[in-house]
């Protein structure tokens, strides 16, 4: 595939072409977030609460998967924009398979602190076994989620979006209509917020057996081949001198709800209830903007490496424009709508005007 269209194509269309696909696609995965939720508020205030509390460490998972990923990506679209395919195709191979070990430690790592973290921060024994349950379901697929996310990465850094976005779509769409069905026993039996877990994971399994369909089917630019010179000291450093920042600044909004689950449980679980809501919510505009992000990105590092700068600048601040169109909207969106947002997870009359007043405040952050 000839990827010279990243440095010569106008830079508007590019800009929109490369991010849309990937827009959608996040559009569709911030809707499965407040499905999810909206089927397990069903079950429960508590079943919600506990959700909220796990919340932070899934962020940790993603923010190592997708950091980890960036880095990939960043450093193989660098090596394509400078024409050196060799150190291209090692480095998304031994990106696969630094994605494997986070993976693995990911999953063991997460259901051995799981029941400590949650206790942390409430004394509700039904609280924290929902949330043990659900948590210990969801983290047995930190394994394929890793990978996939490696791989939706690497067919990013070639400029093929429509992959990422039709295997994220498959797996989300796949996730929406399962939850119903597994929480409440459509077809299974019920299995109540370990069904919610379950339907994630699947759908997050299914998204990997795409990418690994189109990979062995269709091909890629990419030559996947696990051999013992794709482990390259300088490609790791360079792959985790992105990654690894990323994964940090990724993990930052986790840090932030541990720490106001922490001030807001000494008052009460419905508080916790609350900024989980929130949460749920603001994805909708943040994985937005993320689209577009993911769009640029193998744009930024393809004309880096071809030392294309002033077009790395010109793209940045097309795509800084937009984000700032999308944040307004998504502000006044969240204002206006605040009462039928949060009466989607909750009927507690109490919730919902806290929840609204709370939606309203923090939603003007979103400019920020």
């Amino acid at each position: 595939m000839d990827q010279t269209y990243m440095k010569e194509k106008k830079i508007l269309p590019l800009v929109l072409s490369m991010s849309l696909p990937m827009v959608l696609s996040m559009l569709v995965n911030a809707l499965y977030n407040i499905v999810d939720s909206y089927f397990v508020a069903r079950i429960s205030e508590n079943a919600m609460t506990a959700i909220s509390l796990v919340y932070p460490i899934q962020l940790v998972v993603t923010a190592v998967a997708v950091g980890h990923g960036i880095g990939v990506n960043a450093v193989a679209a660098f090596f394509l924009g400078a024409q050196e395919k060799e150190k291209a195709d090692d480095t998304v191979s031994l990106g696969l398979v630094l994605s494997i070990l986070h993976g693995v430690i990911l999953v063991f790592g997460c259901i051995a602190i799981l029941r400590p973290f949650v206790s942390m921060f409430t004394k509700n024994s039904e609280v924290i076994d929902a949330a043990v349950s659900y948590g210990t379901i969801a983290f047995l697929f930190n394994l394929p989620n890793s990978i996939g996310i490696a791989y939706e990465k690497i067919f990013q850094a070639e400029g093929k979006m429509t992959v990422s976005m039709v295997a994220m779509l498959i797996g989300c769409i796949t996730n929406i209509i399962l939850d119903p069905m597994m929480i409440f026993g459509i077809g299974f039996p019920a299995m109540g917020i370990k069904g919610a877990a379950l339907a994630t994971g699947i759908g997050q399994a299914l998204t990997l057996v795409v990418y690994l369909l189109v990979y062995f089917i269709k091909g890629s630019t990419f030559h996947i081949q696990f051999k013992k010179t794709i482990f390259n000291k300088n490609i790791c450093k360079r792959i985790y001198g992105i990654g690894i920042p990323s994964m940090v600044n990724l993990s930052l909004p986790s840090i932030m709800i541990t720490l106001l689950n922490g001030i807001l449980a000494e008052f009460s679980d419905l508080y916790v209830l609350v900024l989980g809501i929130y949460y749920k919510l603001q994805t909708f505009i943040y994985l937005t903007v993320n689209g577009l992000v993911q769009g640029i990105r193998p744009l930024l590092g393809y004309n880096y490496g071809a030392g294309e700068h002033k077009r790395v600048k010109d793209i940045f601040y097309t795509s800084l424009t937009i984000a700032a169109i999308i944040m307004l909207i998504g502000t006044a969106v969240c204002w206006g709508f605040s009462e039928p947002l949060m009466h989607i997870f909750t009927a507690n009359p109490e919730t919902i005007q806290i929840g609204i007043q709370a939606l309203r405040i923090i939603s003007c952050g979103f400019l920020i």
